[in-house]
Protein backbone atom coordinates (compact mmCIF):
# COMPACT_ATOMS: atom_id res chain seq x y z
CA UNK A 1 0.00 0.00 0.00
CA UNK A 2 2.00 2.98 -1.17
CA UNK A 3 -0.48 5.36 -2.07
CA UNK A 4 -4.36 6.02 -0.10
CA UNK A 5 -6.70 8.34 -2.27
CA UNK A 6 -9.88 9.55 -0.27
CA UNK A 7 -12.57 10.64 -2.83
CA UNK A 8 -15.88 11.94 -2.63
CA UNK A 9 -18.41 10.05 -4.09
CA UNK A 10 -20.41 11.42 -6.64
CA UNK A 11 -24.17 11.04 -6.58
CA UNK A 12 -25.15 8.42 -9.65
CA UNK A 13 -28.14 11.10 -10.98
CA UNK A 14 -24.80 13.75 -11.04
CA UNK A 15 -22.82 11.57 -12.83
CA UNK A 16 -25.72 11.01 -15.39
CA UNK A 17 -26.31 14.74 -15.85
CA UNK A 18 -22.59 15.44 -16.32
CA UNK A 19 -22.29 12.63 -18.95
CA UNK A 20 -25.27 14.02 -21.04
CA UNK A 21 -23.94 17.08 -20.91
CA UNK A 22 -21.02 16.92 -21.94
CA UNK A 23 -21.41 14.45 -24.59
CA UNK A 24 -23.88 16.59 -25.86
CA UNK A 25 -21.19 19.67 -25.83
CA UNK A 26 -18.65 17.38 -27.28
CA UNK A 27 -21.43 17.26 -30.29
CA UNK A 28 -22.10 21.04 -30.40
CA UNK A 29 -18.61 21.51 -30.56
CA UNK A 30 -17.88 19.17 -33.49
CA UNK A 31 -21.03 19.94 -35.24
CA UNK A 32 -22.28 23.24 -34.73
CA UNK A 33 -21.01 25.56 -32.76
CA UNK A 34 -17.25 25.35 -31.17
CA UNK A 35 -17.61 28.15 -28.32
CA UNK A 36 -21.12 27.01 -27.49
CA UNK A 37 -20.02 22.95 -27.03
CA UNK A 38 -17.02 23.60 -25.44
CA UNK A 39 -19.26 25.77 -22.72
CA UNK A 40 -21.33 22.48 -22.25
CA UNK A 41 -18.75 20.33 -22.40
CA UNK A 42 -16.29 22.10 -19.42
CA UNK A 43 -19.91 22.36 -17.45
CA UNK A 44 -20.50 18.15 -18.00
CA UNK A 45 -16.78 17.90 -16.47
CA UNK A 46 -17.17 19.93 -13.51
CA UNK A 47 -20.67 18.25 -12.56
CA UNK A 48 -18.35 15.06 -13.17
CA UNK A 49 -15.41 16.13 -10.80
CA UNK A 50 -14.99 15.45 -7.14
CA UNK A 51 -12.57 16.49 -4.50
CA UNK A 52 -10.55 14.52 -1.99
CA UNK A 53 -7.33 13.73 -0.70
CA UNK A 54 -4.06 11.47 -1.90
CA UNK A 55 -1.21 10.29 0.84
CA UNK A 56 1.98 8.62 -0.62
CA UNK A 57 3.71 6.93 2.08
CA UNK A 58 6.75 6.14 0.79
CA UNK A 59 7.98 9.81 0.09
CA UNK A 60 5.75 10.90 2.48
CA UNK A 61 4.05 13.45 0.88
CA UNK A 62 -0.14 14.62 0.20
CA UNK A 63 -2.17 16.42 -1.76
CA UNK A 64 -5.41 18.13 -1.82
CA UNK A 65 -6.63 16.37 -5.15
CA UNK A 66 -9.30 17.45 -8.27
CA UNK A 67 -10.32 14.07 -9.60
CA UNK A 68 -11.84 14.27 -13.15
CA UNK A 69 -13.01 10.79 -14.92
CA UNK A 70 -10.12 9.61 -12.78
CA UNK A 71 -7.38 12.14 -13.49
CA UNK A 72 -6.16 13.25 -10.32
CA UNK A 73 -4.90 17.20 -9.87
CA UNK A 74 -3.27 18.78 -7.08
CA UNK A 75 -0.18 19.86 -5.73
CA UNK A 76 2.30 17.45 -3.16
CA UNK A 77 3.07 18.93 -0.01
CA UNK A 78 5.06 17.46 2.51
CA UNK A 79 3.39 15.89 5.33
CA UNK A 80 2.95 18.01 8.70
CA UNK A 81 3.81 16.17 11.95
CA UNK A 82 1.26 13.96 12.71
CA UNK A 83 -0.33 13.89 16.44
CA UNK A 84 -2.88 11.32 15.86
CA UNK A 85 -5.52 9.41 13.69
CA UNK A 86 -8.73 9.10 14.68
CA UNK A 87 -11.24 6.51 13.45
CA UNK A 88 -14.76 7.74 14.00
CA UNK A 89 -17.99 6.73 13.22
CA UNK A 90 -20.46 9.14 11.38
CA UNK A 91 -23.37 9.70 9.58
CA UNK A 92 -23.92 10.04 5.74
CA UNK A 93 -26.82 11.49 4.29
CA UNK A 94 -27.95 10.97 0.24
CA UNK A 95 -30.96 12.92 -0.82
CA UNK A 96 -32.48 11.45 -3.36
CA UNK A 97 -35.30 13.44 -5.13
CA UNK A 98 -37.73 12.34 -7.81
CA UNK A 99 -40.44 14.84 -9.65
CA UNK A 100 -43.00 15.02 -6.88
CA UNK A 101 -41.14 13.36 -3.24
CA UNK A 102 -37.85 13.33 -1.87
CA UNK A 103 -36.13 10.92 0.77
CA UNK A 104 -33.01 10.91 2.30
CA UNK A 105 -31.23 8.10 2.70
CA UNK A 106 -28.64 7.74 6.26
CA UNK A 107 -25.61 5.30 6.47
CA UNK A 108 -22.70 4.61 9.03
CA UNK A 109 -19.18 5.66 7.77
CA UNK A 110 -16.33 5.40 9.42
CA UNK A 111 -13.50 8.26 8.61
CA UNK A 112 -9.64 8.77 9.33
CA UNK A 113 -8.39 11.68 9.78
CA UNK A 114 -4.73 12.46 10.56
CA UNK A 115 -4.41 15.13 13.23
CA UNK A 116 -1.94 17.74 13.22
CA UNK A 117 -0.96 21.14 15.03
CA UNK A 118 -3.63 21.20 17.82
CA UNK A 119 -6.53 20.05 16.09
CA UNK A 120 -6.23 20.71 12.35
CA UNK A 121 -6.81 17.49 10.27
CA UNK A 122 -7.16 15.56 6.90
CA UNK A 123 -9.23 13.06 6.21
CA UNK A 124 -7.61 10.50 3.95
CA UNK A 125 -9.57 7.41 4.53
CA UNK A 126 -13.44 6.56 4.59
CA UNK A 127 -15.06 3.35 4.66
CA UNK A 128 -17.75 1.06 6.17
CA UNK A 129 -15.71 -2.02 7.68
CA UNK A 130 -14.45 -0.98 10.67
CA UNK A 131 -11.64 -3.86 10.44
CA UNK A 132 -10.24 -2.41 7.31
CA UNK A 133 -10.66 1.13 8.70
CA UNK A 134 -8.17 0.03 11.84
CA UNK A 135 -5.84 -1.87 9.05
CA UNK A 136 -5.60 1.18 7.65
CA UNK A 137 -5.36 2.74 10.92
CA UNK A 138 -2.43 0.68 12.06
CA UNK A 139 -0.71 1.62 8.37
CA UNK A 140 -0.57 5.46 9.64
CA UNK A 141 1.11 4.31 12.88
CA UNK A 142 3.79 2.30 11.39
CA UNK A 143 5.03 5.36 8.61
CA UNK A 144 4.06 7.93 10.52
CA UNK A 145 4.45 6.92 14.35
CA UNK A 146 1.16 8.30 15.40
CA UNK A 147 -1.31 7.06 18.23
CA UNK A 148 -4.65 5.32 16.94
CA UNK A 149 -7.64 6.81 18.61
CA UNK A 150 -11.01 4.64 18.77
CA UNK A 151 -13.90 7.22 18.41
CA UNK A 152 -16.37 4.31 16.78
CA UNK A 153 -18.14 4.14 20.42
CA UNK A 154 -19.65 6.73 22.40
CA UNK A 155 -16.55 6.65 24.80
CA UNK A 156 -13.27 7.24 22.65
CA UNK A 157 -10.02 5.74 24.06
CA UNK A 158 -6.42 5.17 22.61
CA UNK A 159 -5.64 1.67 21.26
CA UNK A 160 -2.70 -0.17 21.05
CA UNK A 161 -1.57 -0.82 17.20
CA UNK A 162 -1.59 -3.93 16.01
CA UNK A 163 1.91 -5.75 15.69
CA UNK A 164 2.37 -6.83 12.04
Amino acid sequence: MDNIIYLKKVPFPKKFFGFVIMLAGISVAMFSNMVLGTIFAVIGLNLLSTEGTEINFIDKKYRIIKSVLGIHFGKWQDCPKFEYVSVFKTKQNQTVRVITAETTIQSDIILLNLFYANNKYLTFYKTDNKEDAFKVANHFNMIFDVDILDATESESKWIEPIAN
